[in-house]
């Protein structure tokens, strides 16, 4: 978290001190190709998929892994299909006043110049006009609100569980570091903040897995043959069956509409890509993350598996030592590596927690102010200075920081972490993709037909999302016969039972 401050004020005082709307949120399109592609990996991987995805493994198995593996088919749809429509308006310049058609993907918009695209909401008010802009704008800010303050949430299970810090102390500790160094330093600060604190997460998972398999008989095979012998890597399930949360069908097809959804039309990686000077190099870093994601979403998964080869015969959450399969990381952490080992796991946790709110902060500044403080100013013809938007950015940053604090404090009553995330993505971000997707592909689609169907579509993804009543998740079976008092943990499950 130190490193992060710093990294922050240094890009305060460095290059050209965030005095421009373009350095702030496009960092004046410096970033190379692999430095980028770490920052995206690390702003996709949260503590959310560190703590989430390692306990649903545990608890319900590793058919988990396709949301990870499906991105190696849909990143290369993205790199072709979706990337070159938002450079496409990218590139043209932005000093002249003039008027440029563009026809690409067989649909036609005129640009009006002089402004660098930071929105990609913009792109909806040029395909189909300004209500459907705002709408867009609206549910993609609500969708990051709301994600930004589950990725707060996370990380203060890691300290409650290996320090006794209450969550509510951390959630304050960690939005008042993220919140400094993204609003001083802007895109660039978080993008090198990204990239070290990537190298984190990998060094705690493997930190994790290296310790456990050291400790097990026969290492890595003997974990997986664990994991086979109590079903934890059943691969058979190819139901379509929508009431099964988690079968092979469904996390692919799920997964691959979270990435489309996250990478193709989602603020906070548009707005990273945007900060590289061509497509080539953009679509490059995206093309690299890829291996990056599948590599950290594997690894995640077997330290769910890991850790159950550790608590097979003494499951933490029946015997009653804590209450969420989310706290399972840290309570191995806490319970059996030392102080020093448990920091390299907290410091892993609050990276993956760090790299991605401060993206979505970063972000939540650039459609705020694009998409409503400019266009405010414009209809009052009130002057709006690049000075002044620099700091009106800052400020926006700051607020967005404010808010995602108490949106934390609440997602602590809301579930188990994997589930709030992909039911808040999936609910808001499905429409919002489709609403691009059919802009880029479809030349007859109108901007009143467009806004129907995404209210439409936001309704009844949100009831699918959150309605009830909803069929029971199962879970694979868990022991606590190694526990030293399994007896008397038995015969009060039985009494609760029985009630």
């Amino acid at each position: 978290m130190s490193v992060s401050i710093f990294i922050g004020i240094y890009y305060r005082f460095s290059g050209g001190r965030q005095r421009t709307a373009a350095e702030y949120f496009s960092a004046d399109n410096s970033m190379g190709i692999f430095p980028l592609a770490v920052a995206m990996m690390a702003s996709q991987i949260s503590a959310v998929s560190m703590l989430g995805m390692s306990g649903e493994t545990y608890i319900r198995g590793s058919t988990i892994v396709f949301l990870y593996i499906c991105s190696i088919f849909v990143i290369p749809i993205i790199s072709f299909c979706h990337l070159p429509v938002f450079f496409e308006i990218k590139v043209v310049s932005i000093y002249e006043l003039q008027q440029e058609i563009f026809a690409r993907h067989k649909f036609t918009y005129s640009l009006k110049l002089k402004q660098f695209l930071v929105s990609c909401c913009q792109y909806l008010e040029k395909r189909f006009g300004l209500y459907m802009r705002l709408l867009v704008s609206a549910a993609n800010f609500t969708e990051t609100m709301l994600l930004t303050g589950v990725m707060l949430y996370a990380p203060s299970l890691a300290l409650e569980a290996t320090t006794g810090l209450s969550s509510t102390m951390s959630i304050l500790i960690l939005a008042i570091i993220c919140t400094f160094y993204s609003t001083i330093g802007g895109i660039k600060a978080v993008l090198v903040t990204d990239i070290f604190q990537g190298f984190l997460m990998f060094i705690a998972l493997g930190t994790i897995i290296g310790i456990i398999a050291m400790n097990i008989d026969d290492g890595i095979i003997g974990i997986w043959r664990i994991a086979q012998e109590d079903n934890r890597l059943d691969f058979s399930n190819w139901s379509l069956d929508p009431t099964i949360q988690y079968t092979c069908w469904s996390t692919l097809l799920g997964g691959a509409a979270i990435f489309l959804s996250f990478f193709a039309v989602n603020q906070v990686q548009i707005q990273r890509l945007m900060t590289t000077k061509k497509l080539k190099v953009a679509r490059q870093a995206l093309l690299w993350c890829t291996p990056l994601i599948v590599l950290i979403g594997v690894l995640t998964c077997f330290a769910g598996l890991s850790i159950y080869a550790v608590y097979r015969n003494c499951d933490p959450v029946a015997s009653g030592k804590i209450n969420t399969y989310d706290k399972i990381l840290p309570y191995f952490s806490a319970e059996r590596l030392t102080p020093g080992v448990v920091g390299i796991i907290v410091s892993g946790i609050f990276s993956a927690s760090l790299s991605t709110i401060s993206a979505m902060m970063n972000s939540l500044a650039a459609v705020a102010l694009e998409d409503y403080v400019k266009p405010l100013h414009r209809k009052f013809g009130a002057d709006f200075s690049d000075q002044k938007a620099t700091f009106t950015a800052k400020a926006l940053t700051l607020i967005n920081g404010v808010i995602c604090l108490f949106l934390a404090l609440i997602a602590k009553t809301m579930g188990t972490l994997v589930v709030i995330a992909i039911s808040i993505h999936g609910a808001i971000g499905g429409p919002i993709l489709g609403i691009f997707t059919l802009g880029m592909f479809s030349e007859t689609a109108n901007e009143l037909g467009t806004i129907i169907g995404m209210i439409t579509a936001l309704v009844v993804c949100l009831w699918a999302a959150f309605g009830k009543p909803k069929p029971p998740i199962p879970s694979l079976p868990v022991s606590i016969e190694g526990c030293a008092n399994s007896t008397m943990l038995m015969l009060a499950d039985q009494v609760s039972s029985n009630r």
